[in-house]
């Protein structure tokens, strides 16, 4: 594959398919099929391009592999690469977006080719930013990814979707101002764009602080983490269906991965400084949103609050500072991606029927759905970490990282992890069983053949990232080992660190003795 500009060609195939959705020419409703089809088909090319990318990746290679650069303009370059970091979370967002065009094929209706180049656009900023080794390519991928969801939220969503998508929309771009001031005082000390670069390159002391805070403030809240996370869940009740599994699938994946490119290796000494202020806000996101979710009527809601809690593992195994921490807190990230976007994809099963997403006007449903009943067990059984499923070795991992580092925050993480058992089990009981209150649930058809196209894949990635999850951890260790090696000098002392009392020699031979 060398000199093929693969990761330029994945950003121009759904860039063409949003012009053609877009522009075709027919009747209202010819275009309306003309641009499904165009959609599926194009987010079709770019997951086989990600199959591509996984397959010619070589772990323990360079560490920039793909790589393209070309000068722009000034300091603006496209400039393109990925480590196995960014080539696992492409393949994840080319997973998802045929899964999210085949789930929108009947419930959207209504301005169908903008909703479909929408899609497309979203895709593309997704995958730019997993991709960008120029800051400012970076910034441009990362905030554009803002505008086509908010269309998706602010056209498409429910009756609250003009406050939710504003909402949405403020909050994120809000936090990104004071990162891009951050990269302009970057790139002006630094002398480079260049993110490989300035990776390695040492700020002093007082500009780590700034910086990282100013990274902090747009990842806090696109993560999103306590307090900063009230728009998640508006957000996700008035999304359509699609747009919240690509919200929760990857878009909240771009702050995780944010944390692991920027915050840790080019603000070391910070990290390990502000390491308490993570730790303490995630302690309270994974207790806090837990009960919550508890308390929650809808369906949606519970399961953005789900997510919530979900990332606090996230940034509790990034911000432990040891490898086993890192690699948890990225698998959560992936088996999340999955988990979430499929307990989403269950939810808009049952509104498409029933037009509610309230808990109370279900129950006994596995009667009448069966095999719908099986996929949302199954998923809801991944979400509170089952052995065996996607979400356990990304947790045990992430708890095994944070204990190393801090046993009270380890302890409080584990609260939350039972907690989460509880409220999805709920949700999962008053669903599918119990007594058929209501009429319309109790005739609602099973799943059709379009449905189990977009299930059945994400179980059976959740079965294999849960039974070998070494193929996901074998691309990451290089890239991980590097991370450490940065972090090493300034990693914060641990508390559940064992201590040897210093026996002198002398005494040691006379106790043997």
């Amino acid at each position: 594959m060398s000199g093929f500009p693969i990761l330029s060609i994945m950003l121009a195939v759904p860039f063409l398919g949003a012009l053609w959705c877009l522009f075709a020419p027919g009747s209202a409703e010819s275009r309306d099929q003309n641009a499904r089809v165009t959609a599926l088909a194009a987010t079709l090319i770019d997951f086989a391009l990600g199959i591509v990318l996984w397959v010619q990746y070589v772990p323990g290679g360079p560490r920039w592999q793909f790589v393209e650069n070309s000068n722009l303009f000034g300091k603006f370059s496209w400039a393109l690469g990925i480590d196995g970091i960014a080539m696992l979370l492409i393949v994840l967002s080319v997973f998802l977006m045929p899964i999210c065009i085949l789930a929108s094929w009947k419930s959207i209706t209504k301005r169908v080719p903008l909703y479909m180049a929408t899609f497309l656009v979203t895709e593309i900023m997704m995958l730019g930013v997993f991709m960008a080794q120029d800051l400012y390519l970076f910034y441009v991928f990362f905030e554009g990814g803002l505008i086509p969801m908010y269309m998706t939220i602010g056209i498409w969503g429910g009756a609250r979707r003009i406050y939710a998508s504003y909402k949405f929309f403020l909050y994120t771009l809000l936090g990104s101002v004071l990162m891009l001031i951050a990269m302009l005082y970057m790139t002006q000390h630094a002398g480079t764009t260049s993110i490989p670069q300035l990776m390695a390159y040492n700020f002093t002391s007082q500009a780590q602080t700034w910086l990282w805070l100013c990274f902090f403030a747009s990842f806090a809240v696109k993560m999103p983490m306590w307090p900063v996370h009230t728009w998640l869940p508006d957000a996700h009740v008035e999304a359509p269906t699609a747009g919240s599994v690509i919200l929760a699938g990857v878009l909240l994946k771009l702050a995780g991965y944010g944390f692991i490119r920027f915050s840790l290796p080019m603000f070391p000494e910070a990290s390990a400084h502000w390491m308490w202020l993570v730790f303490a806000l995630s302690m309270i996101a994974t207790v806090y949103t837990a009960l919550v979710a508890l308390v929650q009527k809808d369906m949606k809601k519970l399961i953005a609050y789900s997510s919530v809690a979900h990332m606090a593992l996230v940034t509790f195994g990034l911000f432990a500072f040891n490898q086993q921490g890192i690699e948890g807190g990225f698998l959560v990230m992936l088996g999340h991606g999955l988990v979430s976007g499929a307990l989403f994809l269950c939810v808009g099963v049952v509104y498409d029927r029933l037009h509610t997403r309230e808990i109370s006007r279900y129950g006994g449903i596995a009667d009448n759905m069966p095999a719908y009943a099986t996929f949302f067990l199954f998923f809801t059984m991944a979400s509170v970490g089952l052995p065996g499923l996607s979400n356990f070795p990304g947790e045990f991992l992430s708890m095994m990282g944070t204990y190393e580092q801090s046993s009270w925050a380890a302890f409080i993480a584990v609260t939350g992890i039972i907690t989460g058992a509880a409220y999805m089990l709920y949700l999962y009981r008053r669903i599918a069983f119990g007594p058929r209150k209501n009429a319309d649930a109790a005739a609602m058809p099973d799943l059709e053949p379009r449905e189990w196209l977009t299930l059945a894949p994400i179980a059976l990635a959740v079965l294999w990232m849960g039974v070998y999850p070494e193929s996901f951890l074998k691309p990451i260790r290089g890239d991980v080992v590097l991370l450490l090696e940065r972090l090493h000098p300034t990693a914060p002392a641990s508390d559940a660190a064992l201590k040897i009392p210093h026996k002198p020699a002398a005494a040691a031979v006379a106790g043997e003795h």
